[in-house]
């Protein structure tokens, strides 16, 4: 029968104790300089060398060399306190969760006035030493305070807060720590050599965060994994399958459709994972540890020293992992780690954890659900990440020539325009709309007639549209090419061609187009001022009323000023003023709005 590997690789000095350079230096040195103290308090987690110590300092002090942080290995002393020795009748181990009654305390005291027989000192080592009773302690207390000369105390618990307060006060506590990764990754590596066993690379992080930081466990999976693998061979898929994980393909697979929002895609993995058997759990979990590591690669950098100490995924998995850090924004990696550990907690005892891991999935997809600063802010990421998006599509695309207003090509609906800074069609269209226009064309009368009727087209549609007449009456307003019953007509800019197409006054000019040219038409609207546009009358101004009251109705709080500067470009001197400025006040209000008055508010 092999022996356990935790027993088999158990440190035999302070220098094999990995991790805890905190405790076994100052130990050490103590020993160097022969300033012992007669008790110790080693506390910590399970398995990270509290015990394994105290074992390591009776070894120290008893060495015929010694004390000596170094022991010789080769005196009586040293080979009964090696592993798999038999062990000296000085140095006595007590499992206080067993005996720690006060009539064991009393024993241990009668026993400890004996002189050690064959070493320099006597230890006792008290492990658990929180499951010492109140009454225990109190009986040990007097001699933990005076002890003879020839005994060593060493406490060790994994609750100093237990430990009787007059206890801890006369020993020297020493804080065992977890170990890091990257140092437990290296042990387990340099086990899995000496054992003789292939591991792959991407199974040591999987070990590693089995063991949470305790050597022990780490090495009691690493055991199990070698116990049944086959050709000494541990792959990562075997790994995952018997530590019950989930594969790191499910997890690329979801992290991805989560980052493309693809719902489907996420319900699918999910089914796929539970079908397997794997615990809704320990999915949950797995997916709170990859979202972890891609938050710390997106705050740290992909660039940053030890980035492999800080992440718990394998180093092969890193440029992938880099790939899906940049497709989510710090806010909603955020959320979406809040999300799952809120969750996690509301899965303990819950009756159906499947049910609660597909709501923390639509939540994960539906930040807009969520109305709260968290869910606002990665709302206000997406939308950026798509606009960035978008501009470098822009930036990669060839660059159009504005060169000629255009006419937009053939749609299905009655009227169809584009507005942007650049004529609304696309280019190939504009040159051709623009040559159109700029030539008479030879021996067709339909563009001649269009353009002889077009004050009365517009003036057709002021009978309809007042506010839609005013825009057509602009100056840059006109026709810019007539083929096959399609009209592409120039408005001044592109703001007054989106707001023509916004008020569907594209509709309406294409009826009164089509009613007085006695023929169907389309109109196509374009951003970009028609070349030797017809000049229109300008529309009469309304009789003035006479001076009365000053009105406080809410709507003459509008200048008349603000109104124009919003409807109307500005206008060459020498051209005169533009039509719209031979309206004021609330007829002007009228036309721009095509409002109605339907009263007036007194002042308060």
């Amino acid at each position: 029968m092999s022996l356990a590997l935790y027993r088999r690789y158990r440190p035999e000095t302070f220098e094999e104790v990995i991790g805890q350079d905190h405790v076994t230096g100052p130990l050490g040195q103590a020993l160097a300089s022969g300033r012992v103290h007669h008790a110790f308090l080693f506390s910590g987690p399970r398995g990270c060398g509290k015990t394994t110590s105290a074992r390591i300092l009776a070894r120290a002090l008893n060495c015929e060399s010694g004390p000596t942080p170094t022991p010789c290995g080769t005196c009586q002393s040293c080979q009964d306190l090696a592993n798999g020795g038999p062990g000296s009748l000085d140095v006595i181990e007590i499992d206080a969760a067993s005996h720690g009654g006060v009539e064991d305390a009393r024993d241990l005291r009668e026993r400890a006035f004996y002189a050690p027989v064959s070493s320099r000192y006597k230890v006792y080592i008290i492990d658990e030493a929180h499951m010492v009773t109140r009454e225990g302690f109190n009986a040990l207390l007097k001699l933990v305070e005076e002890p003879p000369e020839h005994v060593k105390f060493v406490f060790a618990t994994t609750e100093p807060d237990k430990v009787l307060a007059t206890i801890r006060s006369r020993t020297h506590h020493y804080a065992f720590r977890l170990v890091a990764p990257r140092i437990l990754s290296d042990h387990l590596a340099r086990v899995a050599a000496e054992e003789g066993v292939t591991i792959e690379e991407s199974v040591l992080p999987m070990v590693v965060r089995a063991g949470a930081g305790s050597v022990r466990d780490a090495l009691s999976v690493l055991d199990q994994l070698i116990a049944g693998s086959t050709e000494n061979s541990i792959s990562m898929s075997y790994a995952s399958g018997l530590l019950g994980y989930t594969d790191g393909k499910l997890l690329d697979d979801v992290i991805d459709a989560f980052a493309t929002r693809r719902g489907d895609a996420v319900f699918e993995t999910l089914d796929r994972a539970l079908d397997s058997g794997l615990d809704p759990r320990r999915f949950v979990a797995d997916l709170l540890e990859r979202f972890r590591d891609l938050l710390i690669l997106t705050v740290a950098g992909a660039d940053t020293d030890h980035l492999d100490a800080l992440i718990t995924a394998a180093p092969d998995e890193l440029d992938r992992m880099k790939v899906q850090a940049s497709s989510f924004g710090l806010a909603e990696l955020t959320r979406n780690a809040e999300v799952l550990s809120h969750g996690l907690v509301e899965m303990r005892g819950a009756t159906s954890p499947r049910l609660l891991l597909e709501i923390m999935a639509a939540r994960l997809l539906l930040p807009g659900a969520e109305d709260t600063e968290r869910g606002l802010h990665v709302r206000i990421e997406q939308l950026e990440r798509q606009g960035r998006v978008s501009a470098v599509a822009a930036a990669a695309a060839p660059a159009p020539t504005v060169a000629e207003p255009a006419r937009a090509p053939r749609k299905s609906q009655t009227s169809s325009a584009t507005v942007s800074g650049t004529p609304v069609a696309d280019e190939p269209a504009a040159k051709k709309a623009s040559t159109k226009s700029s030539s008479k064309t030879s021996g067709g009368t339909e563009p001649d007639a269009l353009r002889r009727k077009w004050p009365e087209i517009v003036d057709g549609v002021k009978n309809i549209k007042r506010s839609a007449w005013i825009q057509l009456n602009r100056p840059g307003s006109g026709i810019l090419s007539v083929e096959q019953g399609r009209v592409a007509v120039g408005l001044p800019d592109a703001g007054t061609a989106k707001g023509f197409i916004a008020g569907g006054y594209d509709d309406l000019l294409a009826g009164v187009i089509s009613e007085v040219m006695g023929s169907p038409y389309t109109v196509d609207i374009i951003g970009q001022a028609a070349p030797d546009a017809p000049v229109h009358d300008k529309p009469a101004p309304e009789p003035k009323k006479a001076p009365g009251p000053v009105r406080s109705s809410g709507r003459d709080i509008i200048e008349a000023d603000q109104v124009l500067a919003l409807t109307e470009p500005a206008v060459d001197d020498d051209e005169g003023e533009s039509d719209a400025t031979d309206l004021t006040g609330e007829d002007l209000i009228k036309a721009v709005f095509d409002a109605k008055a339907i009263g007036e508010i007194d002042s308060i």
